[in-house]
């Protein structure tokens, strides 16, 4: 993960409204929209102190004359890390509702618990059009992104809704949260004894004499340690009710992109075993897209899953003891591999409506399975295509469960030799005789299983 928070250079400082300008041309090219008036719409606020872009802490800084200011190269730093940011409107994450009702405001000029202050603008708004707005009228943003104009509303019914952003801006609002928790921790002692009228002043900051230089050290940060299997082979529902064991996985970087803290632990809910620690991000793109109780579409994201990522993931799924010695994948994995890859060169292609000579594949790949999920072996596995033009609901192939794990198997040793030499029955000594009963997964609808 790139740094959090970054130390400031003398480079001279920018009123509030000049710094507007700066960052809404300096990112008027990015993938990402970005927000207007960063500097003077919330959550930004000279009690703060501070004003969060990208993944950096901009502080805010008083300069002669009692007017506030930023350092010039701390904005351009934030527009250019804006800029690098690559987005897929379609890779999209769930982000709410889940149940529940907001929880109260942190804290005035903070970002801390980003889906917390998101949901909670939509519910009090009405919708992603009427958001809450500050008191001069702008509309507030998150690490100066419009999220605005990238949220999407699904409906189903008259009353289910659900809240979707691009996953390159989960992960980007994630790192921005870690690196806002960092910065309130290393400047919390001096904080505390300021008077409420003045911004926090951190080490290497001027002082009320020598205000017309701005810098932002980096403070006693402590970045996320690597996860190195320390909760291996533990149960889920015995180690998630332990006492401050979310603190603890937040300690950690994610296991499978290693790029940003990790938020959850992700557990085989087949199994019932610990896989680890992950963020938000990635923990939702495991999960296959979930129509009902056993019937998956498989979308664009399994391209990283079992393409471009695989080894990667196949690794973190294997992390379940159960899986692993079986050599296969929990069922409803299971099940999206068997279509995406199992039956690739059965599905139906059509030429590329952008005029080239090539063809791309039709339709929406979706897999359904008969059979009980605590048995999966005897399930069968039916994999069609939707809204294909040569046939809607066209079946590709039928697939019992115990000819699809054997496929998988020759398949895993072909594409990732390393994590098929550590399966198998003679790799596990406690493994139990019999699979645990599926966990029920709280945390959204319709995504137990997983």
């Amino acid at each position: 993960m790139s740094e959090c928070v970054i130390a400031g250079r003398v480079d001279g400082l920018l009123s509030l409204d000049a710094a507007n300008v700066l960052w809404a041309g300096s990112t008027a090219g990015s993938a990402v929209p970005t927000a207007a008036a960063v500097f003077t719409s919330s959550p930004a606020d000279v009690q703060a102190g501070y004003v969060l872009l990208s993944r950096r802490v901009v502080a805010m800084v008083q300069a002669g004359g009692g007017a506030w200011g930023v350092s010039e190269i701390e904005v351009r730093r934030a527009a250019a890390e804006m800029r690098t940011v690559e987005m897929d409107r379609q890779d999209l994450v769930r982000i709410g509702p889940f149940g529940g009702a907001p929880k109260p405001e942190q804290g005035k000029g903070t970002l801390l618990r980003w889906r917390e202050r998101l949901a909670r603008e939509l519910q009090e708004a009405g919708g992603p059009g009427r958001a809450a707005r500050d008191n001069s009228g702008r509309p507030s943003h998150l690490a100066g992104i419009d999220w605005r104009r990238i949220l999407v509303e699904r409906s189903r019914g008259r009353t289910a809704r659900s809240w979707w952003l691009p996953r390159a801006v989960v992960r980007l609002l994630d790192a921005a949260e870690h690196a806002e928790t960092q910065w309130l921790q290393a400047t919390r002692p001096r904080r505390a004894n300021m008077p409420v009228t003045q911004p926090p002043e951190r080490s290497g900051q001027p002082r009320a004499t020598d205000r017309r230089q701005a810098t932002s050290p980096d403070g006693p940060t402590a970045p996320p340690r690597p996860y190195n299997g320390e909760l291996q082979s533990q149960l889920y529902s015995v180690l998630s009710r332990k006492p401050g064991i979310s603190r603890k996985v937040a300690g950690w970087a994610c296991a499978v992109c290693r790029t940003v803290p990790a938020a959850v632990l992700d557990h085989c809910h087949e199994h019932g075993y610990v896989r680890a620690p992950v963020c938000h991000s990635c923990n939702t793109q495991e999960r296959p897209d979930h129509l009902y109780s056993n019937d998956i579409r498989v979308a664009g994201h399994y391209t990283r899953l079992f393409d471009t990522h695989v080894v990667d993931w196949l690794r973190h799924w294997h992390r379940c003891p159960g899986c692993r010695a079986r050599t296969t994948l929990p069922l409803a994995h299971l099940a999206a591999w068997t279509a995406y890859v199992a039956c690739r060169s059965q599905r139906p292609t059509h030429r590329d409506a952008r005029g080239s000579r090539g063809r791309k594949p039709c339709g929406a790949l979706r897999v359904s399975w008969t059979g009980d999920h605590h048995a999966p072996q005897s399930c069968v596995f039916t994999v069609v295509v939707d809204f294909c033009p040569s046939g809607e609901h066209r079946v590709l192939a039928q697939v019992p469960y115990r000819e699809a794990a054997e496929q998988f198997r020759t398949w895993l040793a072909a594409t990732a030799p390393a994590v098929a030499a550590a399966a198998g029955p003679d790799r596990i000594d406690d493994l139990p005789t019999q699979p645990r009963p599926v966990i029920p997964d709280t945390s959204g609808e319709g995504l137990a299983l997983f």
